[in-house]
């Protein structure tokens, strides 16, 4: 507990094998490999929880135990949803988030618990919900951390060989093939224009029609990588000029989470 009596706002990381097809045995391996012992502990810890979706925070909870014990037993632990509206359409400002009020979700940590704050995959804010409940954690007074874990952007971008210096991440695509289309050839004149890296991501299951879309749409000399299955075993990142990745058409685990990059 802080000085002001106030909890804090802890933002947890979780492993990146969140839908993966993965062994439980692996996935065990995966916490302790890409989530340092302090997070875990600190996890262990917490007793009440903002989440995106309650059984997979459950799920993960369960994998810290398996590390850490936790303080209480799950079933006591209190776990609030956002609301399925922010966490399926962003809850970033500017956008619905602008009209949510995330405050009520921090009356614990007013009364001076600490609260943790987790999305399904990653660090929750980051390419996930939860920037609603930071930036009211912040409109309270109360203390933001972020906790040490992996961040797929980040990653992804070290290991593609793009310009880590000017980047953005664009989020998903268009689902319409046109808009699709028309979205990456903005994206390219705007890395063109400013020698910046555009990252963006889709689901699993539409990785393929990205791709396709990609190869058939850009210039031969714009830049592409493709990280996929990060902190997995199956982990691996494609990187060349589309010439070479029309050319070569690699065999690559398109069924798994990816990041795409492109640098014109």
């Amino acid at each position: 507990m802080s000085a002001s009596n106030k909890g804090r706002l802890l933002l947890v990381p979780t492993p990146l094998d969140f839908a993966c097809d993965t062994p439980h045995s692996d996935m065990q391996h995966n916490i302790t490999a890409s989530l340092p012992m302090a997070t875990l502990q600190q996890a262990a810890r917490i007793q009440h929880w903002v989440c995106e979706n309650a059984k997979s925070t459950r799920a993960f909870l369960k994998r810290v135990s398996e590390v850490c014990a936790l303080s209480q037993p799950l079933q006591s632990l209190a776990i609030q949803e956002l609301p399925r509206e922010i966490h399926k359409k962003g809850d970033h400002a500017g956008a619905l988030g602008e009209g949510f009020d995330a405050k009520p979700l921090l009356q614990s940590a007013m009364a001076g618990f600490d609260i943790g704050l987790i999305s399904e995959a990653g660090m929750p804010a980051i390419a996930d919900p939860g920037s609603s409940v930071v930036r009211a954690a912040h409109g309270l007074g109360i203390e933001v951390v972020a906790l040490v874990g992996p961040v797929s952007i980040m990653l992804a971008l070290a290991a593609s060989g793009l310009n880590g210096q000017n980047f953005a991440f664009v989020g998903y695509l268009p689902q319409d093939a046109e808009q699709r289309s028309k979205r990456l050839k903005e994206l390219e004149t705007l890395s063109r224009q400013t020698h910046q890296t555009q990252l963006f991501i889709e689901a699993p299951y539409r990785n393929a029609a990205l791709l396709k879309t990609v190869l058939q749409t850009l210039h031969p000399q714009t830049h592409l990588s493709i990280s996929f299955g990060l902190t997995l075993n199956e982990a691996t990142t494609c990187s060349n000029k589309l010439v070479w990745w029309r050319q070569n058409q690699p065999t690559l685990p398109l069924s798994l989470p990816a990041v795409f990059g492109i640098l014109a």
